[in-house]
């Protein structure tokens, strides 16, 4: 599963004005960056090797970049983490399969603002997805 991948998939929650991958471009407000996240461990391999694996996990950060009012962003925030959780076996608009997401944090952490004064949120999670 790809950032690209993911990035589509999220636009279908319609929480966002624009959506980015790997870098968030001029900085617009309401924003919703998608991110690889590093993961540690082992890779996800069935006895018998990879061909005879069913899933794997993509560990994601995503960045709501939204606006400079901190309560209309932590409720972009919030609203968003309320969509992703809950959500199992979903196909996503590429094809690929969603089996279900595990948050990586317990609530969307607040990362304060940037250099604009927009204020912004991270919510790390973790895809598992069939292969």
């Amino acid at each position: 599963m790809t950032l690209a991948e993911i990035r589509d998939w999220l636009k279908t929650f319609d929480v966002a004005e624009n959506y980015y991958i790997g870098r968030l471009e001029n900085k617009k407000e309401k924003s919703l960056g998608v991110y690889d996240r590093a993961r540690s461990g082992a890779p996800v391999m069935a006895l018998g090797g990879i061909q005879n694996s069913s899933y794997d996990i993509k560990a994601v950060s995503l960045l709501l970049h939204w606006n400079k009012n901190a309560r209309e962003t932590e409720g972009a925030a919030q609203a968003l983490w309320d969509s992703l959780f809950g959500t199992a076996h979903v196909d996503v608009p590429s094809g690929a399969h969603i089996q279900f997401i595990q948050p990586a944090v317990p609530a969307p952490v607040a990362v304060g603002t940037d250099d604009g004064g927009i204020y912004e949120y991270v919510i790390e999670i973790n895809i598992y997805f069939r292969r």
